[in-house]
């Protein structure tokens, strides 16, 4: 269970301790779990989402939304923002991407992007719990963490020795296709073709602008395309 308490910790702001420094080998079988950690977030979505009950909508979305940006800790909404000016100060420039990125200030795209994105996925729950469709809220995070296991076996790390190389570099890939595997299969059956062709044409774009661009992927542009999938899961439900 090692690997899922590592993934557990990485991936949310959940009070969890390791025993210790992980090894490579279980931080890299740490993304099997991904998927599973989305898993637990929609549970914890779900729980909110019954115990706001009778709470008026707009404000039974805004606080499941403030919900869902605590428990990742903001961390891919970080990435989503230095993705953003990024993109738009790197002039289609490799180097200079990936020298912005690291930038650790946040310029005006930046603050945009995050508050359209956040501004979407407001409405859309509320779009969603006035339809009275919960779904979405363990859709949404579980492909959008899944999408994360398949972006790192696929797709090149481009900052040689960060973490991110380790992640995929000690990935086994073999049992990844089988939770990928795993989770298609559930998703066609929870909710259908249609979200999940969606999810697969956003994961193809998304990773088709980061190979054009950087030539694969780094932490931001991962946890930007977690974001972006979580929020077109959220707006494919609720149209």
């Amino acid at each position: 269970m090692l690997p899922f308490w590592i993934a557990l910790q990485f991936l949310s702001s959940l009070p969890v301790r390791l025993p210790g420094m992980p090894s490579a080998q279980a931080s890299g079988r740490s993304l099997l779990f991904y998927p599973a950690v989305g898993l637990l977030f929609g549970a914890l979505l779900w729980g909110a989402n019954a115990l706001l009950a009778g709470t008026p909508m707009l404000l039974h979305a805004a606080l499941l939304l403030t919900l869902w940006v605590v428990l990742s800790g903001g961390l891919h909404l970080d990435g989503l923002a230095d993705s953003a000016d990024a993109w738009l100060g790197g002039f289609g420039d490799r180097e200079r991407t990936l020298l912005i990125m690291k930038d650790p200030r946040s310029g005006p795209m930046a603050v945009v992007t995050l508050v359209l994105v956040l501004l979407l996925k407001f409405c859309a729950l509320l779009a969603l719990l006035e339809q009275g469709q919960q779904a979405a809220l363990i859709l949404a995070p579980v492909l959008a963490r899944a999408a994360m296991l398949g972006l790192f076996m696929s797709t090149p790390y481009v900052r040689a020795g960060g973490l991110g190389q380790a992640l995929a570099d000690h990935l086994p890939r073999r049992a990844g296709r089988w939770v990928l595997g795993a989770v298609a299969l559930a998703s066609l059956g929870f909710c259908g073709v249609w979200i999940s062709l969606l999810v697969l044409v956003g994961f193809w774009a998304l990773r088709r602008q980061m190979i054009r661009r950087l030539g694969g992927t780094t932490g931001d542009t991962a946890g930007a395309m977690l974001e972006l999938l979580e929020l077109l899961v959220l707006l494919g439900a609720a149209l």
